[in-house]
């Protein structure tokens, strides 16, 4: 076996700014609208690679999550650009699982970014996110960060203009939200009127460039709130502790409240007490980029996005 190339590399999680809910696609999906962001709450991953006769992917995940996505995501990389060889990554996690953060589709994006330029082989973006929509509906938006409108399943990726590197908490509270279930009771709400209304909404937000994030909403609180009144009761918290926006991304646990500055997050933090939140700072699609490019420098060609080796031929 050849010499082991290795990287240790983030895997962000992200908010949902806004999440609309439409009706139910021929595919079994509904359609979305959200606007994805990208903050510093991150995973680690590290992953090596060495060319083999036979593939083999070996993952220390202290979790022992079943059929977990970044396994599932090297198979597919190498299975891609037609290279046998042996990955071994070591997964370090500190989003929180099930709460809406993305860290799972976040580190299955990791791998797509970061093995072809261990196994020196070019992969094109729309490859990557070929397999990236075949992994999750979320994974898609970790190739590319920053803040983005999605659309469709959520997989049609469009950029927005990044804001300021604000500052927010994030609570994940460890309640369990049934996605699915909550699918199931928001959809018979979803009324024709209601959605050309969410639609033309929607699209003005996206044209908002003021930053204000006026109008932002979060389709999906309307079932959980109901279900888990808690997570109301933390949204409210927030915004009683001077939040400029708060909602809860995804289909839950995590709500998020930003702030104008550190130390209106500090004092809304202590605000909190014994609830357990996290600092995060919005991550352009800059400093995303910038934060890539660092941890691949040894590996990769400079300025170039999806990563591109050192070592291809």
């Amino acid at each position: 076996m050849s010499l082991l190339r290795r990287a240790r590399v983030p895997a962000l999680a992200k908010i949902n700014l806004d999440l609309r809910v439409l009706a139910k696609r021929p595919d079994g999906f509904h359609e979305l609208r959200t606007i994805f962001q990208t903050v510093s709450l991150a995973d680690r991953l590290e992953i090596g690679f060495a060319r083999s006769r036979r593939t083999e992917v070996v993952l220390d995940d202290p979790l022992a999550i079943p059929d977990n996505l970044v396994a599932r995501a090297a198979r597919l990389v190498l299975d891609a650009m037609r290279v046998n060889g042996r990955v071994e990554m070591r997964l370090t996690k500190r989003i929180p699982m099930g709460a809406g953060l993305g860290g799972g589709s976040s580190d299955a994006a990791a791998v797509l970014l970061a093995l072809p330029v261990l196994a020196g082989r070019a992969l094109p973006l729309d490859a990557r996110c070929a397999i990236a929509a075949e992994l999750g509906s979320d994974v898609p938006f970790f190739l590319l960060g920053g803040r983005a409108a999605g659309i469709g399943r959520g997989t049609e990726l469009f950029p927005l203009p990044d804001a300021a590197a604000g500052q927010g908490l994030l609570v994940a509270p460890g309640i369990h939200v049934n996605t699915a279930q909550a699918y199931r009771d928001l959809s018979p709400r979803l009324t024709t009127d209601l959605q050309r209304n969410k639609i033309y909404s929607f699209q003005s937000l996206t044209w908002d460039t003021d930053g204000s994030l006026a109008g932002i909403r979060n389709d999906f609180e309307e079932v959980v709130f109901e279900q888990h009144p808690g997570l109301a009761a933390i949204k409210k918290r927030l915004v009683r502790a001077g939040a400029t926006a708060a909602l809860m991304t995804g289909s839950g646990s995590s709500v998020f409240g930003l702030f104008p500055d550190r130390e209106a997050t500090r004092r809304a933090a202590k605000s909190l007490g014994e609830i357990q939140s996290y600092r995060i700072s919005l991550v352009s699609r800059g400093r995303y980029r910038s934060i890539w490019r660092r941890a691949l420098a040894e590996h990769a060609e400079p300025a170039t996005w999806p990563p591109q080796s050192r070592y291809s031929r």
